[in-house]
């Protein structure tokens, strides 16, 4: 998938999420597992849902829908992807760590955790400020331990802190 696409992809779920009866309906979905009860007329909640479903945030299971949460983590691992070729030590650690765009462990060695610290800063935006609980969901799409991640990432200086808000503060910036 081009860069072009995967822009035009998280554009798309954010423009979901922008329109009041689809978050509505996901949310209902999420929290109850139904759409049932979001306070909208069914046509617009079976709207919101086929559109739900064209971004990927729904799907049709058994007679009725569920919530993708992994849609979520998909477009997060993409646009946070390492080059195709390794080409720097880094970069070789990186891949060994990450299966399918999830750590395997945390690096106990510090370089080597390091590198992998590097590229998952990557998924946080220079100059943006974000509440911890929106921390927590970035990395807990990388690892299940995202407090110690978070810890590792302020503690090297990749992150800053404070009162429970984060923003970047090091690591690599592509131009």
């Amino acid at each position: 998938m081009s860069e072009e696409d995967i822009e035009e992809e998280v554009r798309r779920v954010l423009g979901l999420l922008y329109q009041n009866d689809t978050l509505r309906v996901l949310s209902a979905l999420v929290l109850h597992g139904t759409a049932e009860g979001c306070g909208l007329d069914p046509d617009v909640v079976r709207r919101a849902l086929e559109r739900l479903e064209r971004g990927g945030l729904a799907v049709r299971e058994g007679g009725g829908w569920r919530a993708r949460r992994e849609r979520f983590r998909e477009l997060l691992h993409a646009t946070a992807r390492p080059p195709a070729a390794p080409v720097s030590a880094e970069e070789r650690v990186v891949r060994t760590f990450l299966v399918e765009g999830r750590l395997r462990a945390i690096p106990s060695r510090r370089e080597k955790r390091l590198a992998v610290l590097n590229y998952i800063v990557r998924a946080f935006e220079p100059g943006v400020r974000y509440a911890e609980k929106d921390v927590n969901v970035v990395l807990r799409a990388f690892h299940d331990d995202y407090a110690a991640l978070r810890r590792y990432l302020v503690d090297e200086g990749l992150l800053g802190r404070e009162h429970n808000v984060y923003w970047r503060t090091g690591g690599f910036v592509e131009i």
